[in-house]
């Protein structure tokens, strides 16, 4: 979405529109419209400000934004690997 850096799919996040909201996909296994952010604060910060809802086609509700940014704050804020050497 808004991140365009590859990374392992282990690093990423799926989150799911269900019909009381969008949550958090820990499993990977939730039926429901599925979108997928890095585990890294400045790519749920790109995503919560539009691309987020637009790839799952959903409103998101202030209910919803509220527990996302919640999740968010704990996120590193840069790529863990960003430092380490190859």
């Amino acid at each position: 979405m808004g991140c365009r850096s590859v990374l392992p799919k282990r690093s990423l996040i799926r989150l799911v529109r269900r019909p009381d909201g969008v949550q958090i996909d820990p499993t990977g296994k939730l039926a429901g419209r599925g979108a997928y952010l890095h585990d890294q604060r400045s790519c749920w910060e790109k995503g919560l400000k539009g691309a987020l809802a637009h790839a799952l086609k959903v409103q998101l509700k202030p209910a919803d934004l509220e527990s996302l940014h919640i999740y968010m704050d704990r996120l590193p804020d840069e790529d863990k690997n960003a430092g380490a050497n190859p």
